[in-house]
């Protein structure tokens, strides 16, 4: 997760106050207890004072259970407990909730030309930026940072805003002398994990405790975002260039949430608002004045998977570049077939040449996923091995002289470059079913032979919605559109870690300065980056404002001028895969139009989800809660419409929504509307006049539904505001709920 700090406002993580104490292991879980901010006794000088007595009145010692105080972004502590202390603080008046404690998953060079940021055209506009990004700071929630990367040099940056309060945390190899003009700001947190572990830390020598990252991915994400300019950046000779992140003028602040590989580039779940503690912390974050931007997920290309989904959280998605790293399989029948790879050792003979292909041949199946121990060393020795992809990671396939690794039906024909240690290539599914087919056939002994090919750009048709990337439906509220859009995320040129090689395997002993690695943790910085610079540039602008820029002025057809395709299967995308369509940063620096939504106006969306009073004040951090005025979560100010029909509701549904005008001030927009096949939409007015600059103006939106009961597919359409120099557009879709 990446949260832009504007103007010195402190981040989800920046701002806990640490408690003096050490969970104790045992028989305990960590757990988040949120506390009523409003029955703090004024006796207590502080938050962390106050979560300490109270945990003494229940006899629970706070030296041996109270990890974190935490009264910033939300109010409450994180402890480990053991299961007789749940009911008495369960029973507390105090006390809102307690949750488990989660484990969350982890979810360039070319990037900047991708999304525009090198057209002539938009240089002024950067170059105005880059002075005003220096006051906004980024805080990544991830698995730390390298600082001695060059992408984190200060170099002519001046000194930190005065104002800014974030903390270089010593510990374990990392000095806080580390920190300087870009990385302003590092901590760690794994009380919880150590509570957890019973003390322990982790295994082996792969953890540090403090804001050291071995694992490499918060290096990239955060060089992602906000890296500095470097020369000549390359993984081992691919994909070289000049590196430089999104907002090289901005600051980093790197925030370690646990020691285990984790980030918000962090895959969260899809539990009610108020279980989630990552939502309920977002809250308070977007509530400062904070754009925080999560990754939807890799899970895809199944429905129903997209996570981080709440109103408030910038939710993204996963879009391919125009670039790829071509490598050919050559089967002797003649057929040249072309893959991809990011392998940079010696070929597989001393010059190309056809060798054994080998597919299976273990004891069972197991053998044709290359799992660990399956195949017999001497039976693939001198033999390119064809393994299916699942289960274990692609680097960790057990193979020989080469490797052809080659993607079944759940992956489709979305290809991934990795950089093995051992001549390899990646297959898409039709390409991997000709050489199984090959191989199979019998007649002789198969042979095959690798080459590669290096780096390629103006791959065509670019982007398209990778397979991996996690899709809607919306299941905690699916009224709302989720993801919200979608960034570059594949194979994508950033810092690495100085301590693991390329694939991150204990064997791997290359070290390198920059890795190429995919996943909607990669797209979710750049979305983060391109809204550092929209905050630069607009300041008074909210973290919706920005996030809504973004979405109305995305786009949905790729560089040969047709509809994103779907890697999972090569057919058109819709808005359930790419929520309002790729991120266009030029557009969004001057989006005409935007959408808004207040701290009130969730408060009465959560209300509609018939949330408690509590649920709902541990949400929002208030307790002044009302839930007396009548609230439809489809009337949420959002810049899309998710119309769901169902037996109990209406044909008919109507909602609102409100734009406000921040292009000139004299500005005509009309509506045009691409109904779905299944229902009919009016839009009233169907002419907005604004007459100054702030000024909102209301409309509504009538959806009547043609489709019988029966009716199960989604049906897409778009409602656009439209003059000479603005496209302000919303996605529709539309469901039957059975």
């Amino acid at each position: 997760m990446e949260l832009i700090l504007p103007f010195l406002l402190l981040a989800l993580l920046a701002s806990l106050s640490l408690a003096h104490a050490n969970g104790d292991g045992g028989n305990t879980t960590t757990y988040i207890v949120f506390m009523d901010p409003a029955r703090m006794p004024a006796v207590h000088r502080t938050p962390a004072h106050w979560h300490a007595a109270h945990l003494e009145s229940l006899s629970v010692d706070p030296a041996r259970h109270l990890l974190y105080s935490y009264s910033a972004s939300t109010h409450g502590f994180a402890a480990a407990l053991l299961p007789s202390h749940l009911p008495l603080l369960r029973g507390s008046p105090e006390v809102l909730q307690v949750v488990p404690d989660e484990v969350f998953q982890l979810q360039t060079t070319r990037s900047l030309e991708f999304l525009g940021f090198l057209t002539p055209a938009y240089q002024p506009a950067i170059g105005n930026l880059e002075a005003a990004t220096h006051d906004v700071v980024i805080g990544v929630l991830d698995t730390g940072v390298w600082t001695e990367s060059p992408s984190f040099a200060g170099g002519n940056l001046p000194p930190p805003p005065a104002r800014w309060k974030g903390v270089c945390e010593a510990g374990v190899d990392f000095p806080p002398s580390l920190c300087g003009r870009k990385l302003v700001g590092a901590r760690s947190f794994s009380r919880g994990l150590r509570a957890a572990n019973g003390g322990a830390i982790g295994v082996g020598k792969r953890m540090f405790r403090s804001a050291r990252d071995r694992d490499g991915h918060g290096t990239h994400t955060a060089s992602t975002v906000a890296g500095a300019v470097v020369a000549n950046a390359s993984l081992l000779g691919y994909a070289t260039g000049t590196a430089c992140g999104m907002a090289p003028g901005a600051r980093v602040a790197a925030y370690k949430p646990a020691l285990t590989p984790l980030s918000l580039s962090l895959g969260g779940g899809s539990a009610s608002y108020f279980r989630d503690t990552v939502v309920v912390g977002a809250f308070g974050t977007a509530a400062a004045g904070v754009f925080v931007s999560c990754s939807a997920g890799n899970s895809g290309p199944s429905g129903a998977t997209v996570s981080n989904s709440a109103p408030w959280v910038a939710t993204v998605g996963t879009g391919s570049l125009d670039r790829d790293f071509p490598a050919y399989v050559t089967l002797p029948t003649g057929a040249r077939l072309a893959v991809v790879s990011l392998y940079a050792g010696p070929s597989p003979s001393p010059r190309p040449a056809m060798l054994p292909l080998l597919y299976g041949g273990g004891r069972d199946n197991a053998s044709k996923l290359c799992l660990s121990g399956t195949l017999d060393p001497a039976a693939v020795r001198g033999k390119i091995v064809l393994c299916d992809r699942g289960v274990n990671a692609r680097v960790e396939k057990d193979a020989s002289a080469g490797m052809i690794l080659s993607n079944t039906a759940a992956s489709g024909e979305e290809l991934v470059a990795d950089s093995h240690l051992l001549p390899a290539v990646a297959v898409g599914r039709m390409v991997g079913d000709k050489i199984r087919e090959y191989a199979a056939r019998g007649g002789g002994r198969p042979m095959a032979m690798l080459s590669f090919g290096g780096t390629v750009l103006g791959v065509r048709p670019s982007p398209v919605v990778v397979a991996f990337s996690s899709r809607g439906p919306n299941t905690v509220m699916p009224e709302m559109l989720k993801p919200d859009m979608i960034g570059p995320g594949v194979n994508i040129l950033a810092a690495w870690t100085g301590v693991a090689g390329p694939t991150g395997l204990a064997k791997d002993s290359r070290r390198t300065h920059f890795n190429i690695i995919s996943g909607t943790s990669m797209s979710c910085p750049h979305i983060s980056g391109v809204a550092a610079l929209m905050k630069a540039a607009h300041p008074d602008w909210s973290p919706a404002a920005i996030k809504f820029a973004l979405m109305t002025t995305a786009y949905t057809v790729d560089n040969t001028n047709s509809s994103l395709q779907d890697a999972a299967d090569g057919s058109p995308a819709n808005a359930i895969a790419y929520g309002a369509g790729h991120v266009d940063p030029q557009r969004a620096l001057s989006p005409g139009l935007v959408y808004n939504i207040s701290t009130n106006d969730y408060a009465a969306f959560l209300c509609s989800l018939n949330y408690s009073a509590p649920h709902i004040q541990m949400i929002i951090k208030t307790s002044n809660v009302s839930c007396l005025k009548k609230f439809c979560p489809g009337d949420l100010n959002y810049p899309s419409f998710l119309v769901v029909f169902n037996q109990k509701s209406k044909r008919v549904q109507r909602f609102r929504r409100e734009l406000t005008n921040v292009g000139p001030a004299t500005s005509v927009y009309n509506v045009k509307v691409i109904s779905p096949e299944s229902v009919a939409v009016t839009v009233a007015p169907a002419k907005l006049t604004f007459k100054k600059a702030g000024q909102k103006l209301r409309y509504h939106v009538t959806f009547a539904s043609k489709a019988g009961q029966g009716h199960v597919k989604p049906d897409f359409g778009w409602i656009s505001w439209v003059n000479d120099e603005h496209v302000v557009r919303s996605p529709v879709t539309d469901t039957w709920k059975m």
